[in-house]
């Protein structure tokens, strides 16, 4: 019987394109958010970023063919997350008391895997204390402050009470 409480770890990312085929929708994703950029009125924004996704995808599809088809990304913070996890979970570190144990999970603001699902993951687990970490090298609206934001309405989503469910965010400001 395994009495370790498990803590999860959300490292929240930019996210990429996994493919060529994938660049239109990124763009689209990215130009959707209000809090990225403001295209026109409300009810303008996603027309407009899918015109701008539309205009700009192939010559951003030719972009990532440089470099293998693909944002690194996802295989950079999933590398993170690994080592992370391992090192955490290292009782020759003595990190923190032997009853605790950690699970790592990557959460993309645009692209897969998206911070919504990467929640509804963390809540199949059970984990009850989640700690937020934002990869972004600095704070800003548009980047952090839209991770965290859409994070804080996935969680809402699945209307889970405060009191079962212990969040810490870590993040730069």
């Amino acid at each position: 019987m395994n009495n370790k409480e498990t803590t999860g770890v959300l490292l929240l990312n930019l996210g990429g394109p996994d493919s060529l085929k994938a660049v239109r929708p990124f763009l689209y994703n990215l130009f959707s958010d209000r809090e990225i950029i403001k295209l026109g009125p409300a009810f303008l924004q996603k027309p407009i970023a899918f015109l701008i996704s539309s205009l700009r995808a192939k010559k951003t599809a030719g972009m990532y063919s440089l470099i293998g088809g693909k944002s690194p990304i996802l295989d950079i913070t999933t590398a993170q997350a690994q080592a992370l996890e391992k090192a955490l979970n290292d009782s020759s570190l003595n990190l923190h008391p032997s009853s605790l144990s950690f699970k790592v999970y990557t959460g993309m603001r645009y692209w897969h895997p998206f911070i919504k699902d990467t929640v509804e993951k963390i809540l199949q687990d059970g984990i009850k204390h989640l700690i937020v970490l934002s990869l972004y090298p600095h704070y800003s609206k548009a980047t952090t402050g839209s991770a965290i934001a859409e994070f804080k309405r996935a969680v809402e989503n699945f209307r889970i009470p405060h009191s079962a469910f212990r969040i810490q965010y870590i993040y730069t400001k």
